[in-house]
């Protein structure tokens, strides 16, 4: 448990260093100094992700209670956004994703002991299908946060502020790896969700019935988005707000059960 307290603590100064890195400088002249902030958060990120093996390969099972698989899902999500800063500009992605990940790493140290949810490493099938599902789920996040990045630089060329995007892609750049990115995440949690129909018995019990739907409600608006984009060149904000929906939708099919379950009752 101390290794944990000091990781954690530490992971969260790093992250929360590499936010203020980015934010403290986001409207310079020069805007931030990359270099710095991808070292403090590729230490963050290293820290972080030992933090996650202790947390799930404590014992000879992996526990998936909510805390560890949110810290799992923010570490990915870390992971890949700071990826691809290194070919693109993402500096309004990076203190969002920079500055929940290191909370979360201050909130999972209060959090009161919950029980262990085993998952047997030999289940192989659902393993794959938890696995296709948290990388599907990681990926929508991050377009989700690109359609917030595409609405921020249309608003500010509408108004004609330009030094508000001086550091900032292009639009239609930012546009364009938005859909390509909604369109991966899109084909994953449809390889996920035909994975649990096809192997796993239990998929449609009726303990699981509000997780499917809720996922192939969520499904079928980001397939909508992509429908609408590239047949009736829907961008903008209705693309927002049908995406902010959608991943509302799959955040209550992957993790609201389980918050009542785990916290609530």
């Amino acid at each position: 448990m101390n290794f944990l307290v000091i990781g954690s603590s530490l992971a969260f100064l790093l992250y929360i260093l590499a936010t203020l890195a980015i934010v403290t400088r986001l409207f310079h002249p020069k805007g931030p100094n990359i270099t710095l902030v991808l070292s403090l958060a590729t230490a963050a990120i290293i820290v972080h992700g030992f933090n996650d093996g202790l947390l799930f390969f404590s014992q000879d099972t992996i526990n998936f209670n909510l805390p560890n698989v949110i810290s799992l899902v923010s570490l990915i999500i870390t992971i890949a956004v700071t990826l691809v800063s290194l070919r693109f500009k993402v500096n309004l992605l990076l203190p969002v994703i920079y500055g929940f990940t290191g909370l979360w790493q201050l909130v999972i140290l209060f959090i009161p002991p919950i029980d262990s949810i085993p998952l047997v490493v030999e289940k192989v099938i659902l393993l794959s299908h938890i696995s296709f599902a948290l990388i599907a789920y990681c990926v929508l996040i991050i377009a989700t946060l690109y359609a917030f990045q595409v609405t921020y630089i249309n608003l500010k060329l509408k108004s004609k502020n330009l030094t508000a995007v001086a550091h900032l892609p292009p639009l239609m750049q930012v546009e364009k790896q938005l859909f390509s990115i909604l369109t991966v995440g899109t084909a994953i949690l449809f390889i996920s969700q035909i994975i649990g129909f096809v192997f796993l018995d239990g998929f449609l019990a009726k303990e699981n019935a509000h997780k499917t739907i809720l996922s192939l409600l969520s499904f079928a608006i980001y397939g909508l988005i992509l429908w609408g984009h590239f047949e009736k060149g829907w961008r903008g904000h209705k693309v927002l707000v049908l995406m902010v929906s959608a991943s509302a939708l799959l955040t209550l099919a992957y993790f609201g059960s389980r918050f009542v379950k785990e916290f609530i009752l």
